[in-house]
């Protein structure tokens, strides 16, 4: 009885993270054994991203660097410093207005009047007044300074004037300290004292800190007054964090503009926290900050180019969001992206580029570190390097992929789809079900590992980590070499990776499925040597010409001479021989191919048939008319011969073994 088996799609949490681990691997072995270079592989793919197999995208670090620039370019068009320096000016300019005016209908009613002592009091007033406004700097914050020295005459203007003042006052508070604690009103006197203790209480820690000096107040008793300004701050270093990227945000918006707006603006900043007994705790601050931060860029300028003014805190903050998205693209534009990934801060980009840039890094970390978790690739020296395991896995992925091949495809050339021969002895031993084998099922074990990962009850759900598949002592043995052309029209034709795939997954399937076979890897170009499991992902062609086929045979049949049952030697290759080892042992080659290469590799074929060694040949990309020498193996040796398009490569080869390896 034939069993039916089968792929489903993976829900959600149903082990998502490793489908990531098994794309990206299978991504990075595409590309690893192309180019022959893992660091490179790594670092393309991770930059450039990849699509899952369910067609999602994946965005690499070069889609990041695109979105980090798009954001900034964004930014720089929200903020204008400038703008709002130039928006108090017209606004205190409508304040005067407002006075000009009053002052202007309190002198015509007292001429009016008709009292010449009335008149004479209020026109000395007006004259007091007018000359008091014409001695003001045009300097917006020494402008400020006077008028709060000033005696309006109008009620409107002076009631306008507290209104600039009271948003002003908080607009500046709220640019160094918005971060840690939003002013959304004019802050009383205790308030403020209380804000200058906090400041002068911080700066004694940090210079405590950097002299080594135990801290006083200490950080817990820090917290427990003014805790309020730092949510979430858990150590001293968080706090001088906070504040130290705020302030070095407010002075990357001063150096944004040009130098007389950057004179005008840091003069009423200082003037406003001047008259708020603020500028001598704030400097002393700062100027820790600087000392306790080298690694931040205090002399950083950003474009702001906004077309409307902004609150003073609002270009603070897109100020110290356009510094993070800088680093974050200095970061993203620098080489070897595999090594820099992991530092990556994904809560960084989701503040800045949004929840679905943040995914896109945070499955590509966690794929990276479960590459690494899982065993699949190391280092070796400044070198990645794939393990064992690797190669391993990567073997059962493309052997998945083959069967999933071979069930969506019709049957291959007139062949039947791979089903379960029951052939063999049964053993007493089962083991985990692998997506893409036969499904013989031990019931008992799959029901015991479903209890044992619900507890007791009924129903009993199973899930596919629970199936245990009986294993089964094949009655025949069987012993396989791999022969795969390495000559540079195999590069050339893109021929060497799809071959690359074959033989990892069929050598996969064998290791696994039939543990007492042989097998072993031949690879033969000018000369033919024998390849070890390990080195086969990363085989690339050296710039020598030949097609060894004598040698090749002659290597596979030296290395099943012990190997007892079915012995054949599986031929992958797109041309015709135009090399043999002469007497010398030196290879000789030629093109188009001499006779006696033809003679001594067709003198091999024989060896071969009299010892009892089948050969089958792949023939790639090949027309019948063009490639006649193979079709003569075949008729002398009794072996199979494909000739197979190098997309079907693989799936081929599946067919054709499991089919001849299960008969009988």
């Amino acid at each position: 009885m034939a069993v039916r088996y089968g792929y489903r799609s993976l829900g959600d949490g149903d082990g998502d993270e490793d489908l990531d681990v098994d794309e990206m691997l299978a991504h990075l072995a595409d590309d690893f054994m192309e180019h022959g270079d893992l660091d490179e592989a790594m670092d393309r793919l991770l930059r450039e991203g990849y699509q899952s197999e369910n067609g999602e995208r994946i965005e690499g670090l070069r889609d990041l660097l695109g979105r980090a620039r798009r954001r900034r370019r964004e930014l720089e068009q929200q903020a204008d410093p400038d703008g709002e320096l130039q928006r108090y000016r017209e606004w205190l300019n409508d304040i005067e207005t407002l006075e000009s005016r009053e002052l202007d209908e309190l002198l015509a009613e007292a001429e009016a009047s008709g009292d010449e002592r009335r008149a004479e009091v209020t026109r000395d007033l007006v004259d007091q007044r007018r000359l008091q406004q014409d001695l003001m700097s045009d300097q917006l914050g020494e402008r400020l300074a006077g008028y709060r020295e000033y005696e309006f005459v109008s009620s409107q203007a002076r009631e306008e004037f507290e209104r600039l003042m009271d948003e002003l006052e908080r607009d500046v508070l709220n640019t160094y300290f918005e971060r840690s604690k939003e002013f959304m009103g004019r802050p009383d006197p205790e308030e403020l004292v209380r804000m200058r203790e906090m400041m002068d209480a911080l700066s004694t820690m940090i210079e405590q800190d950097r002299r080594g000096d135990e801290l006083d107040p200490s950080f817990e008793e820090f917290m427990a007054k003014f805790g309020d300004y730092f949510p979430g701050a858990e150590n001293l270093e968080d706090l001088v964090r906070m504040m130290a990227e705020r302030a070095a945000a407010a002075e990357a918006m001063f150096n944004s503009l040009s130098s007389d707006q950057q004179a005008e603006l840091r003069n009423l900043f200082d003037q406003m926290m001047a008259d708020m007994d603020l500028n001598f705790s704030l400097n002393r601050l700062v100027a820790n900050l600087r000392q306790a931060t080298p690694e931040i860029d205090w002399n950083r300028a950003h474009r702001m180019r906004g077309q409307d003014g902004s609150p003073f805190s609002r270009a603070a903050s897109i100020a110290e969001q356009l510094g993070q998205l800088r680093g974050l693209e200095e970061f993203l534009g620098q080489s070897h992206a595999a090594q820099g990934l992991p530092e990556v801060d994904v809560e960084a980009v989701r503040r800045n580029l949004g929840d679905d840039a943040a995914g896109h890094v945070e499955r590509l970390q966690k794929a990276l570190q479960g590459l690494k978790d899982q065993g699949f690739i190391d280092r070796d020296g400044s070198r990645l390097r794939l393990s064992p395991k690797g190669v391993r896995k990567i073997g059962q992925l493309a052997l998945k992929h083959l069967f999933q091949q071979m069930r969506d495809s019709p049957p291959l050339g007139g062949h039947p789809v791979a089903t379960l021969a029951r052939g063999g002895d049964r053993e007493e031993t089962s083991r985990p079900w692998e997506p893409g084998e036969p499904f013989s099922l031990n019931l008992p074990r799959t029901i015991r590992n479903a209890l044992l990962r619900t507890g007791p009850g009924t129903p009993v759900r199973l899930h596919a980590d629970d199936f245990e598949v009986e294993e089964y002592e094949a009655v025949r043995r069987s012993a396989t070499v791999f022969a795969i052309d390495l000559s540079l029209s195999m590069a050339m034709r893109g021929n060497l990776v799809p071959a690359k795939k074959m033989v990892l997954a069929l050598t996969q399937l064998i290791r696994t499925k039939f543990p007492r076979d042989f097998v072993a890897v031949v690879g033969f170009g000018e000369r033919a040597q024998e390849l070890k499991l390990e080195d086969v992902p990363s085989l690339t062609i050296d710039y020598n010409y030949g097609t060894n086929l004598q040698h090749a045979l002659a290597l596979s049949r030296h290395l099943l001479r012990n190997e007892l049952g079915e012995r054949q030697v599986v031929v992958v290759t797109d041309g015709e021989p135009t090399a043999h080892l002469m007497a010398s042992g030196e290879p000789f080659f030629s093109w188009p191919p001499v006779k006696e290469t033809l003679e001594r590799t067709m003198a091999e074929v024989l060896r071969c048939t009299k010892a009892g060694v089948t050969i089958n040949t792949f023939a790639l990309d090949i027309e019948r008319s063009q490639f006649p020498f193979v079709e003569q193996i075949a008729r002398v040796n009794g072996g199979r011969l494909f000739y197979v398009n190098v997309n079907d490569l693989g799936t081929y080869a599946l067919d054709d073994f499991v089919r001849h390896r299960r008969a009988g």
